[in-house]
């Protein structure tokens, strides 16, 4: 969810835990912006902050996502990226950091060992500290390079709480149920998940997460229905997945007449016919 705006559907489901979207370089070195505009201080953010908290729910910082760069690609040292997400953490008051690595960031070797190393001198100084990496998933699992990525993880001893797969935009080759993918890629997953970490069944479904994109994906012929929310809970309710989530609040909502059509993700709408914050509500059962 946004850092900076409110939407009407936020509190729809009672959410525990909102991830603030996205914390990244200001574009030219290692300072860490909101979105690569707004500074950490910003009044705007830290009143959407306190609010957030002030309604009971916990505030996790997304580092990365798809666009701008990815601090770990801008910060010359281990010990200088470290810093730069402690003052985004310490900006939030926040002991949950998320990693949301995709695109070219995912395959660059040298950006993910520096964040790994990063993240495990972050991890001593702060014990508290929860680690998430948000990943790219398809129905047969977790590619190679987001495995090198856990791997390095690894390597490093960070220590992952839990691996949040985007299960979403799979590709036009995959015009099926965006449900039945979701559980698909989340069995795939599982078995990585295993074997990366050796882990147990149980804890590899309590160190997984799922995040969907609602409504129309941005893959043609990809949607996701409120009825595959309800089937993602209730798959994640028997496995014990650690949390579902949704990309994002600002889409739970019924696009208006001719703003987006079947095939056209809007970044405000869903694209699919439903009442407001309905998304919310069905994973939160």
């Amino acid at each position: 969810m946004s850092a900076t705006e409110a939407s009407d559907s936020d509190s729809s489901g009672s959410p525990s835990t909102y991830n603030l979207a996205f914390v990244i370089s200001d574009g030219s070195d290692c300072t860490p912006k909101w979105n690569d505009e707004y500074a950490l201080a910003n009044s705007t953010v830290k009143s959407r902050i306190s609010q957030l908290k002030e309604d009971g729910a916990t505030v996790r910082v997304s580092f990365g996502g798809a666009s701008g760069k990815e601090l770990a690609s801008t910060c010359a040292s281990a010990s200088k990226l470290a810093a730069a997400y402690a003052k985004a953490l310490d900006a939030a008051d926040s002991t949950q950091a998320d990693f949301d690595i995709e695109g070219d960031e995912l395959t660059d070797s040298d950006s993910v060992a520096l964040r790994s190393e990063a993240i495990a001198l972050l991890q001593k100084e702060r014990s508290d500290l929860e680690v998430s990496f948000t990943l790219p998933v398809m129905p047969s699992g977790l590619d190679s390079d987001s495995l090198a990525l856990l791997e390095s993880a690894n390597k490093y001893d960070v220590q992952v709480s839990t691996v949040n797969l985007m299960t979403m935009n799979y590709g036009e080759s995959y015009t099926g149920d965006m449900g039945d993918y979701a559980l698909t890629s989340a069995k795939a997953a599982h078995t990585q998940l295993k074997k990366v970490f050796g882990l147990s069944d149980a804890g590899a479904w309590q160190g997984m997460a799922l995040t969907s994109m609602i409504g129309v994906n941005d893959i043609d012929n990809e949607t996701f229905t409120l009825s595959d929310a309800a089937q993602v809970r209730e798959f994640s309710l028997e496995k014990g997945i650690a949390w579902v989530s949704m990309w994002s609040t600002f889409r739970d909502r019924q696009c208006s007449a001719g703003s987006s059509g079947n095939d056209d993700a809007a970044t405000n709408c869903s694209g699919v016919k439903q009442s407001s914050g309905a998304f919310g509500v069905a994973f939160a059962g």
